[in-house]
């Protein structure tokens, strides 16, 4: 168990260092928004690449830090808003991918594609 800070959430790197509990938590958030979500592909495919063990410790970090971000339920603007309340979760991830672009590979998409037509289940 992840302990908790004193302002009541968990910091995203010390929760990227749990990675079974990271994968849980990712899991379950995204069943319940991934419709909401225009960016879903792509943070799936991070997701897969993330966990990929072929994929270099640096860029792991990277994506685990923004996948990370995206389950913490206190961010910067609280994922409840309505059309807005994604935006700062999108634009960590657009920053991560952008840094590890040439490590997210064609079978990443297709791992995430075909985790959305599954019903984005694992």
């Amino acid at each position: 168990m992840v302990a908790e800070n004193s302002v009541g959430f968990e910091p995203a790197d010390r929760l990227a260092q749990d990675p079974e509990n990271l994968r849980q938590r990712f899991w379950r958030k995204l069943k319940g928004v991934a419709a909401k979500l225009p960016f879903v592909e792509d943070l799936l495919a991070a997701y897969y690449c993330a966990f990929d063990k072929t994929t270099p410790r640096r860029v792991q970090l990277a994506l685990l830090g923004a996948i990370a971000y995206f389950i913490l339920p206190f961010d910067i603007i609280p994922d409840m808003l309505p059309v807005l309340g994604y935006t700062d979760d999108a634009a960590v991830l657009a920053a991560a991918l952008k840094l590890v672009a040439g490590h997210i590979k064609p079978e990443h998409y297709s791992a995430a594609r075909a985790a959305l037509q599954r019903g984005v289940t694992e």
